[in-house]
Parts: C-alpha cells; sequence; structure tokens
C-alpha cells in the first residue's frame, strides 16, 4: 500500500501546506525563533498528535465493537525529544480518558494494550526506532 502526499512553500517562510491523494490540507509552520511565523503545528508536534490519533482511533473501534457508547475520549501526550541534532524523541507518555456511561476500566485498558502491543502502525515505528514509550488509561462518566 503505497500513499503520496504533496507539500508546497505557502508564505516565503517556513510555513508547508501538504495535500494527500484525496484532496485533505495539512499545514505546517514554526516559531518565529526558528524562522516560522508560528502559524500551525511543527512537523513534530504534528508527528506527535498523529500518533495519538492513530491510537485513539483503533481504542474508539475496539470499544464500539464491545457494543459501548463512547461520549468523549480525550488523549494527552508528551514527548521528551533528544537535546542533540536530529531531536528525536527518546521518551513518550501517553494518558488516555474515555468518557462512557457503560465501558468499564477493563475494556479501556484492554483496548489500550491492544491498540499500543498489536494495531497501532505509528507507536510501532516510534518503538522500534528505540523510544520509551508509555500510558496510562481511565474511564470517566458523563
Amino acid at each position: 500500500m503505497t500513499k503520496k502526499a504533496t507539500l508546497n512553500l505557502d508564505d516565503g517562510a517556513m510555513r508547508l501546506v501538504g495535500k494527500n491523494e484525496t484532496g485533505t490540507v495539512t499545514a505546517f509552520d514554526v516559531t518565529s525563533e526558528n524562522g516560522g511565523n508560528g502559524s500551525a503545528a511543527s512537523p513534530m508536534e504534528v508527528f506527535l498528535q498523529s500518533a495519538a490519533a492513530c491510537s485513539g482511533m483503533d481504542i474508539l473501534s475496539i470499544i464500539r465493537k464491545k457494543r459501548k457508547t463512547v461520549t468523549d475520549l480525550r488523549i494527552e501526550i508528551e514527548g521528551e525529544r533528544a537535546e542533540e541534532h536530529p531531536h528525536i524523541y527518546t521518551s513518550i507518555a501517553v494518558k488516555y480518558i474515555l468518557v462512557s456511561p457503560d465501558a468499564t476500566e477493563g475494556d479501556m485498558k484492554r483496548a489500550c494494550e491492544l491498540s499500543q502491543d498489536q494495531y497501532c502502525s505509528a507507536f510501532a515505528m516510534i518503538k522500534r526506532s528505540g523510544c520509551a514509550v508509555s500510558w496510562t488509561s481511565g474511564i470517566e462518566r458523563p
């Protein structure tokens, strides 16, 4: 399965706008300290958000297949980066919070385990790079 995208300089500074094969647009920028305008998330911020979204979609699918109601899913993600170039992520901590009237802590824990250990392509790549990934999960009632 091959995926393609095109990115173009958008503002003459550092802002890039990408478009995928279906026409979806994603903007990237950096802070003014790094030559940009801060008009969009940086590529490494988007990378972190993408990993969380990939895992989150797994979790939503798993919980819904158990016929549980999902009111909300919040994912808090924090990554530590290396001091030297390339500033790779060396550790990532993820906290998943499911808001559901009927899902149990066990349902959520199992969904997170399946995502982290089996289904999430983004976290699989991150872990294979040597980055330490930790996670916690919880349930809140609406």
